[in-house]
């Protein structure tokens, strides 16, 4: 056990002897200068630049280019309603190329034949409440104060 702890030892040692020799290009002797630096900047009243933003254009140029499959440069009806036909394909089950009611609402349909477990054709206050649609919520952040250290002289 005493091996690991001296080769721990001897490890930071060499570590710590790198960082304090470790010359950087911008002339600072050592990244924790460095370090410093950048926490004295900080607490100065420079603000520090915004990060960069995607613009409205950049936007728009990136959902012009996932409209437009071929690359060409120009978005035709077919590029533009393809997201809609493949949407329509998977509602379309029969593939006649029309939806009836019982294509287009099957989710639907397979959610209220769940919820009805007596198999009533009706749902009751219990099993109506199963039908709810669960939403994924963002999480929330859970801070809690960071406990004071306890003084070794009021113990």
């Amino acid at each position: 056990m005493w091996r690991y702890l001296i080769g721990a030892v001897a490890g930071l040692l060499v570590a710590g002897g790198v960082m304090l020799l470790w010359k950087t290009p911008s002339g600072t002797h050592s990244p924790f200068a460095q370090l410093a630096a950048a926490a004295t900047n900080v607490q100065s009243d420079d603000a520090l630049p915004d990060p960069p933003t995607a613009s409205e254009k950049t936007r728009e140029e990136k959902r012009f280019s996932r409209y437009d499959h071929d690359k060409d440069g120009k978005v035709s009806r077919d590029e533009f309603l393809a997201a809609r036909h493949k949407a329509f394909t998977k509602l379309d089950v029969n593939g006649d190329g029309k939806l009836s009611f019982d294509e287009y609402a099957v989710k639907t349909e397979d959610r209220f034949a769940d919820a009805d477990k007596d198999k009533s054709g009706a749902l009751d206050a219990a099993e109506f409440a199963t039908t709810k649609i669960q939403r994924k919520s963002k999480p929330k952040v859970n801070c809690t104060p960071a406990e004071k250290p306890k003084d070794e002289d009021e113990s």
